[in-house]
């Protein structure tokens, strides 16, 4: 008899073992140092040939990427550093794709995030995260907080200075029952919200299910991942927007309409015209898409990805739909090889650039 419970217990153990159960899961605290960077950021590399076609940009493309200030901006980056802030730490070829994103924040659910956070621009800036748990001081976004009769920090950092964020990863934080393995969230600035992000400061968290994650945090059914903001920046609305003025001088007008219009840079994790790099995978493989909302009443943005088809919370399709501060968590399996078309589905998208390509070898 006892010898039958030995072996019933060890059979147990092993299926909780070899299937993940998060009865083994153990909660992890997840260190990150990021700051908050000034750079000279470049919409259109390519510029002026567009990878898509191949062609050099024509009159309609060159509104944005030549006209006016043109492509390159100085906007706010959230960029990831090693211990201490010592160096950058660079992207590996699984981040190329992300663009003008922050470093990607991972967890598990019952895992405590902490961000060492410096802000090195000339604006107040903080992070605020969508969907973790957190107090008031480390919610990154100002407003009166009156706890116990206190008032209470909030995480905003003033320029050159430092805060340490502290996230808690409950089960509500995580994947429904009806989700993936793991969900995106986003994470942003919030002293001047719509200025902080047309100015750049936005990125992604993803968080996995309890007992699901490799130790890196990532899910273990999935071979690759793929992050994507649509959002249009409005650099009429940006933080930086009187030094950009001054890279064209006298010959700017901020009242003149097409000179506005050259400012909405529509873009995927900006870059415009199918300048991302990164979006490859092979054929079979278990791939996840991540898709991030931001902005205005014009960020009302359609996915679309040729050649395939994902599934959203169990249902088919090839065109999904995101509005601002909102995410999408879809599966592919890719099954045809070639460079295929992925954009936005709304016209004046499309012709303002919201568009590149995914490759499946």
């Amino acid at each position: 008899m006892l010898q039958n419970k030995i072996f019933g217990f060890a059979v147990v153990l092993m299926w909780i073992v070899l299937s993940g159960s998060p009865v083994l899961a153990k909660s992890v605290e997840r260190v990150y140092w990021i700051a908050a960077d000034e750079v000279r950021w470049d919409y259109a590399p390519s510029f002026p040939i567009d990878p898509m076609t191949g062609n050099e940009f024509d009159a309609d493309q060159r509104i944005f990427v030549e006209h006016g200030i043109g492509r390159r901006y100085l906007k706010s980056v959230y960029r990831q550093y090693t211990e201490g802030f010592g160096a950058i730490k660079p992207r590996s070829a699984a981040e190329e794709h992300l663009g003008i994103l922050g470093p990607v924040i991972r967890a598990a659910v019952g895992d405590r995030i902490i961000v060492h956070f410096k802000n090195n621009t000339r604006f107040p800036a903080s992070i605020h995260p969508h969907g973790v748990q957190y107090t008031q001081a480390h919610e990154g976004a100002p407003h009166a907080q009156v706890t116990g009769g206190a008032h209470q920090q909030d995480g905003i950092v003033a320029p050159g200075g430092e805060h340490t964020y502290v996230w808690s990863v409950p089960e509500r934080a995580g994947p429904g029952k009806n989700d993936p393995s793991s969900i995106a969230w986003i994470y942003h600035g919030h002293v001047n919200e719509p200025a902080d992000t047309n100015a750049g400061l936005i990125g992604p968290i993803i968080i996995t299910r309890r007992g699901r994650a490799k130790p890196d945090g990532a899910p273990r059914d999935v071979d690759r991942e793929f992050i994507s903001l649509f959002t249009v920046f409005d650099e009429n609305a940006s933080l930086h927007l009187a030094t950009n003025l001054s890279a064209c001088a006298d010959s700017c007008d901020p009242e003149d309409e097409v000179f506005a219009e050259s400012n909405l840079m529509h873009g995927i994790n900006g870059l415009v015209y199918s300048n991302n790099q990164g979006y490859l995978m092979h054929k079979g493989e278990r791939v996840r898409w991540y898709i991030l909302g931001m902005g205005t009443e014009v960020d009302l943005h359609t996915p679309h990805w040729h050649g395939a088809t994902l599934l959203h919370n169990g249902n088919r399709l090839d065109v999904t739909e995101v509005l601002p501060a909102a995410t999408k968590t879809l599966d592919m399996q890719p099954d045809v090889e070639g460079a295929w078309m992925y954009h936005c589905h709304v016209n004046d998208h499309i012709s303002a650039g919201m568009m590149t390509l995914y490759t499946v070898k």
